[in-house]
């Protein structure tokens, strides 16, 4: 028998974030400082950061993926997340999820970053 319940037809494969939560401005500031060292974008706006989930106690989960699962910073982008968000003022813990699915896209990137990186 298998336990792991399949995702609902139609359900997101990113699950939604935080953003009515009071510190959800302040944990993407705090994401939009750390850079893929390889791309001269932060890995917000690059579209790495999947999802920011807030919880009541304010602990921080956060869903992030890289540009490709090779990525040379693949063990230590995490911690570097980690660390930019946990000295916010109320924040309790900062758990940082790597994940490969759904893959990374240039879609996923904002105007700015395309912007930056001459894509548009």
């Amino acid at each position: 028998m298998n336990d792991a319940t399949p995702p609902l037809e139609g359900a997101p494969l990113i699950a939604p974030s935080s953003t009515d939560h009071p510190l959800y401005d302040e944990v993407v500031a705090a994401c939009r400082s750390v850079y893929d060292p390889e791309i001269p974008v932060n890995i917000y706006d690059l579209g790495l950061i999947y999802t920011i989930d807030i919880d009541t106690e304010n602990a921080v989960n956060v869903t992030m993926t890289l540009t490709a699962p090779g990525c040379p910073v693949a063990g230590e982008m995490p911690g570097w997340v980690a660390d930019a968000i946990e000295p916010l003022p109320g924040v309790k813990q900062v758990d940082v999820e790597m994940v490969f699915e759904p893959p990374w896209g240039m879609d996923m990137m904002s105007d700015e970053a395309r912007l930056e990186l001459g894509f548009m």
